[in-house]
Formats: C-alpha cells, structure tokens, sequence
C-alpha cells in the first residue's frame, strides 16, 4: 500500500433521489439540523455565477500547489458527482482553471469544492457550474503529486468521507454523512417548513417578540 500516492475505488454513494431532496433545502437550514457543528468554513466561498451545488464526494488529498490527483479524479468521477480537493487552504497556485472545469461539466460532474484557490475568475463567475473555493490565483499549478482520491479529507474540521453529501449554497459548504442522511433531511426538512410558516407571519405582522425580553430578564439583564 502507498499511503499518500494512491487512487482507490468509491464504492458507495449518498442515494441519487436523496440528493435531489436536498438541493431544494438551504444549507442554512441543514447545517442548523447538525446543531450548527458542521462547517467548510467562511473562506469556502462559491465562486461561479448561481445556483446550488449537491452530489456524493469524490475526495482529493491534494499536496499543497499541485493538481495531479484532482486531474485523475476528475476522470473517475461519474456523472452527479462532486470532486471535493483539500488544498490545505494553499492559495499560492490555483488547482483548476476553465478548461478543467470545463472538462468536468462536460462529463455530467455536479461541481468541484477546492479548499484552496482557482484562476479564470471571470469565466467561472460568468458560468452557471457549481464552483466553491477559498480564494484566486493566476499562478498556476504543479503536476508532480502525490496524492490520494477517495480518502477521508477535512476542510475546517468538517470531515468529508468518499460518498458523503456535499450541499453548498450562497451561505457556503456543509457535508453530511451517508449514514446520517435521511435523518439530518427530515430535521432540515422540518426546519425549513417551519422557517417559510414564520415569514408568512413576519410578512402579515404576525410576529410576536415577547421572547426576547422573557431571555433577557431570564437572563438577568439589567433595565429590562
């Protein structure tokens, strides 16, 4: 075994009928579900022009500046899938460019999560492909490796496992484990329907806020 250099199989992905379901959820909705512990991080920022990003995990253990691996997982990646690099946050090189996310759009992938920094901005951003990233570069990358696909990974302390959900939104990236799917869906789900009933309220002036001062004299604040 050659721990550090290797590509290994993906033998198991989130439902495809369960992804669909999550994709109409915000990920804020999800990660409060989570008890908000589960997060990429503020710096994982979308960067193409809209739209929701989910799929199961193809995972990339990245050395700092260098694409190889993403190159290999991007080939072995099937159609809904989401390639998700940890970079380590390296901002120095970009990993991808419009011509790799090119390449993966036009094999059906669901999107691409780099902890790290991507170049072409402005093709991306002018693109609808799902795009998450920490931050641009135009130096490119190193092609010499090594590193490893489908192998845990963390982003922030948010472990992403090969075949696990991976949403992201305009709030950012969260990822949810395959074994906990249906039971975070079903809480978000609640959350969600819960949140739209109390914005009917708010929109009608149907919002009662006696709450805040029964916390703050619970509380003990002074001059309520």
């Amino acid at each position: 075994m050659s721990i550090g250099f290797r590509i290994l199989p993906l033998d198991r992905r989130v439902a495809p009928e369960l992804v669909k379901k999550y994709a109409s959820l915000p990920v804020a909705n999800v990660s409060d579900a989570m008890n908000r512990m589960f997060a990429g991080g503020a710096a994982l920022r979308p960067m193409h022009g809209g739209g929701v990003l989910a799929g199961p995990a193809v995972t990339v253990k990245a050395r700092p500046g260098d694409n190889l691996m993403l190159h290999a997982a991007l080939d072995r990646a099937e159609p809904g899938d989401v390639v998700v690099v940890d970079g380590s946050g390296h901002l120095t090189n970009a990993l991808i460019g419009e011509l790799m996310v090119g390449h993966a759009e036009s094999r059906g992938l669901a999107g691409i999560v780099i902890f790290g920094a991507i170049r072409d901005a402005a093709a991306i951003r002018a693109g609808s492909f799902p795009v998450f990233a920490c931050g641009i570069s135009h130096r490119g990358p190193y092609k010499d490796g090594p590193g490893e696909v489908n192998v845990p990974v963390a982003i922030e302390g948010m472990v992403i496992n090969p075949g696990d959900l991976v949403l992201g939104d305009d709030d950012g990236l969260v990822c949810v484990s395959i074994d906990q799917a249906e039971e975070v869906y079903a809480k978000a789900s609640a959350k969600h329907a819960a949140e739209t009933a109390q914005m009917e309220k708010i929109r009608r002036g149907e919002n009662p806020r006696g709450w805040v001062n029964e916390t703050l004299t619970h509380l003990g604040c002074e001059g309520v």
